[in-house]
């Protein structure tokens, strides 16, 4: 029989204390990209927030426009997670740029025809002057016309 070595390492091995926490990348925040996030929330949910305002259920063309801002308001929150814990690390297969991309350019499209349900559905569903058109015209940014009859 072989003899047992002299030499036996025993020492022991814990497991990494930070294996399974998230790190926050507060360096993110603070980069280009991370302000574009937090530009992109900020103004994604004004613009759903003043159309949840108004009777968008009434219209098909508001509905559209809660549809995009809302889905594309909590896309946002999603990569903005993704950075501000470092995840997009461990997801190191995917192509994010290219995710970002194409969601950014998708995202344009989307706002784009937003605005235009938007801004054609203003002078067909309310009135001047009332509350509704003006939320409904604040969302749009829309310069109404002037109605010379009154002049």
């Amino acid at each position: 029989m072989a003899e047992f070595p002299s030499k036996v390492s025993t020492r022991t091995s814990s497991p990494a204390q930070d294996a399974g926490a998230l790190r926050t990348d507060l360096g993110f925040v603070g980069s280009r990209l991370g302000r574009s996030c937090l530009l992109q929330l900020v103004l994604g949910l004004l613009v759903w927030a003043l159309i949840a305002d108004t009777p968008y259920h009434l219209y098909p063309a508001y509905g559209w426009v809660m549809f995009v801002s809302v889905f594309l308001w909590l896309v946002t929150i999603v990569f903005f997670t993704l950075y501000l814990f470092q995840l997009h690390m461990k997801l190191y297969m995917v192509p994010w740029p290219l995710v970002l991309m194409m969601f950014n350019v998708s995202a344009t499209v989307l706002y784009v025809t937003a605005f235009i349900a938007c801004s054609a559905a203003v002078d067909l569903t309310s009135l001047k002057g009332t509350q509704p058109y003006n939320q409904r015209a604040a969302t749009s940014c829309r310069i109404p016309r002037v109605d010379r009859r009154i002049w």
